[in-house]
């Protein structure tokens, strides 16, 4: 991988190419004059978050990048940079950051756990607050969905020991490119194992805060460890943690609360759940009834928002208008909607009231200033596929801002 420059010693020209990108989304250059004023549009409507304020309503989400360095999946100045580009947004959230090297499922990606990790992190961190940025770090354990060669030749754990069939996690490969490999077959933990896991997750939300975020998203959907303890079909437990719902609540139920613990304030607290995508194998019987009850637990444990995860593929079913309207009533904190939403889909969502924050994921891979092109409605950049996952500053950092 090429040697990094820390954020400090980006070129003069870059660092005014994104000024002028940030003087276009907060209405002070010419161009936004000739549209939208903040005022007028929802998108851009200040929003507190407890004891934030997020200046708009666009969230950065979640998204596997897969650059950490290495040994020891480590954050690095490169990702400082590419989270600084994009510090418009009215919050950040991290790629998924694993919270003990049992919970690791693909390759390069960061953990949050040792003090390198933490430090590197807190590079990160800075960087974009230095750019005007709020930014939580996802909590991540990836359960079933791993591989022993990711886990120093242990064996994935999850609710029960059933494998994700057909699911592919990726590995190394010699020639540095992601390579797929079907997800190993699982182990069930224990009653004493799940107590331990949920005392990692409190220390990494500790460790979150020591390094400098805002706050934490536990990361309980799209088929990883905590969904696979609330989806009926991957929980098969007979004990506390297994059958009836509220004991397939229970997991979810303990984790938050360590994570309040963990970060001293629910409102630094947010949970990604992801009701109808049925990703990597994940199905529940009664999604609205079990995600309207996840939605109420949360509400009343006081968590600051919860982030909803839509299907996002080309022929995914809407989530109805009524079981979001459901959400809105059960759950009286603040909720973010992700999946393929458009400027216009985002302001009518605002508008009719069932969401808060709408997170843009795939457009700020390669748009850094999305939110000032949102408001003036200039044409989106494409991003590359193959620079996804792995690599260096190619496809990451390298897109240009509008200004530009």
């Amino acid at each position: 991988m090429a040697a990094l420059l820390p954020p400090s010693q980006i070129s003069f020209a870059r660092a005014r190419v994104f000024r002028e990108a940030a003087a276009i989304e907060n209405g002070s250059h010419p161009i936004a004059s000739r549209h939208q004023t903040m005022h007028a549009d929802p998108l851009f409507q200040p929003l507190s978050l407890g004891a934030l304020t997020l200046p708009n309503r666009i969230v950065m989400p979640p998204m596997t990048r897969s650059r950490a360095s290495q040994p020891g999946d480590v954050p690095n100045a490169l990702m400082a940079e590419y989270y600084a580009q994009r510090a418009q947004a009215g919050l950040i959230v991290s790629e998924g950051t694993w919270i003990s090297p049992l919970g690791k499922g693909y390759a390069w990606t960061p953990g949050i756990e040792t003090p390198a990790q933490i430090d590197g992190w807190r590079l990160v961190t800075d960087a974009v607050h230095a750019a005007g940025g709020r930014i939580f770090a996802q909590l991540w354990h990836v359960g079933r969905l791993s591989h022993e060669t990711l886990l120093g030749g242990a064996s994935p754990v999850s609710s029960s020991a059933r494998q994700a069939e057909g699911v592919k996690v990726y590995v190394a490969e010699a020639d540095g490119r992601p390579g797929f490999v079907q997800a190993a077959q699982p182990r069930a933990l224990s009653v004493d194992e799940i107590a331990e896991v949920v005392a990692q997750y409190r220390q990494a939300a500790r460790n979150a805060m020591a390094a400098g975020f805002d706050g934490v998203e536990l990361h309980a959907a799209n088929g990883y460890l905590v969904n696979q303890f609330i989806d009926s079909n991957a929980n098969e437990r007979t004990d506390a943690y297994g059958g009836s719902l509220p004991n397939r609540l229970r997991f979810l139920d303990e984790v938050a609360r360590a994570l309040v613990e963990g970060t001293g304030d629910a409102s630094r607290v947010g949970i990604r759940l992801a009701p109808l995508t049925t990703l990597n194998g994940c199905v529940d019987a009664d999604p609205v009834t079990t995600y309207t009850e996840a939605a109420r637990l949360l509400g009343q444990i006081g968590v600051g928002y919860i982030h909803i995860a839509e299907a996002d593929w080309d022929d995914a079913p809407d989530m109805p208008l009524a079981f979001k309207r459901q959400l809105r009533e059960v759950y009286p904190g603040v909720l973010i909607y992700a999946g393929r939403y458009t400027a216009e889909r985002a302001r009518a969502a605002l508008e009719e009231g069932w969401a808060d924050l709408l997170a843009f994921g795939r457009p700020f891979v390669s748009n850094p200033d999305l939110p000032a092109r949102l408001r003036t409605g200039a044409p989106l950049a494409e991003h590359d596929r193959d620079t996804l996952f792995g690599g260096n500053a190619r496809g990451l950092t390298d897109y240009p801002a509008l200004a530009a």
